[in-house]
């Protein structure tokens, strides 16, 4: 009887330039994942930390409209970019080098060499910790990072109600079995609060938190619905740059604090 071949070994390349790489994933889309991963960057910032953003949203790219960055990134050489710095943060999104109404029609492996080339070809300088916005799924892009990347840590994000809840246990599980650690959920749009001072919970109560209980996985916060973060995210303001002390900024740096213990 023959022996099974030995499972294939990836080498895991480091960001060169960081220090540290947080992947911000939901697996569903439309749950606030983007506006979460960069005011947990900017978070993290306030924390002393200097930080950088990639948008590994190929198709979607947001980063652009978050931080309201309009230029192109250059390059020196002709062959490695440089990130566009935006807030004392280095960004990099495909939403920089291409126009921001042209669809990105591509198959996966143009996909994966975008990514390569984000990670491996651009001059990332002196940062603590790179922040990925990665998008929603668990396809190509999720593949690359988990075996070709030398991750530190993920964040998954979603909201309460039970259709994210599925796409977010197969992400668990697809970061479970590529041996990446991740740090902990956090429970976005948990809340509404009226002008009543009631708080609405519109898309269900306590899903996530049950769902990290299930799992054996952190359970990192909740982050309300508010008009003050849609507006910063409209202007390309984070809210925890523009706002430290705001309500919302506070719940974010509770759990950039978490983040960073458990880094170190």
């Amino acid at each position: 009887m023959s022996k099974k071949p030995p499972p294939k070994q990836f080498v895991k390349n480091p960001i060169q330039g960081t220090k540290f790489t947080l992947l911000v994933s939901s697996a569903k889309g439309g749950v606030g994942k983007s506006t979460v991963a960069v005011n947990l960057a900017f978070a993290l910032q306030s924390l002393g930390l200097k930080i950088g953003i990639l948008d590994a949203d190929v198709y979607g790219p947001s980063l652009p409209k978050l931080v309201n960055i309009n230029e192109k990134p250059k390059s020196e050489d002709g062959k490695a970019l440089v990130p566009v710095e935006k807030y004392d943060a280095q960004c990099m999104s495909m939403g920089l080098l291409v126009d921001e109404q042209t669809p990105m029609i591509w198959r996966g492996p143009m996909v994966i060499s975008a990514i390569k080339t984000m990670t491996q070809k651009v001059l990332w300088k002196d940062r603590d910790i790179i922040i990925i916005d990665m998008p929603p799924g668990t396809g190509d892009t999720q593949l690359t990072f988990a075996q070709e990347v030398k991750v530190d840590g993920a964040i998954i994000v979603s909201t309460p109600q039970d259709l994210a809840l599925l796409d977010v246990k197969r992400g668990i599980q697809m970061f479970d079995k590529t041996g990446v650690r991740i740090l902990g959920l956090i429970d976005n749009m948990s809340f509404f609060k009226g002008d009543d001072g009631k708080d609405y919970k519109i898309f269900g109560e306590s899903g996530v938190e049950k769902t990290a209980k299930e799992f054996k996985k952190e359970f990192l916060g909740h982050l309300p619905i508010h008009q003050d973060l849609r507006s910063s995210a409209d202007t390309g303001k984070p809210l925890t740059y523009s706002d430290p002390d705001h309500e919302v900024s506070k719940l974010f740096l509770n759990i950039a604090k978490k983040i960073k213990i458990s880094l170190n």
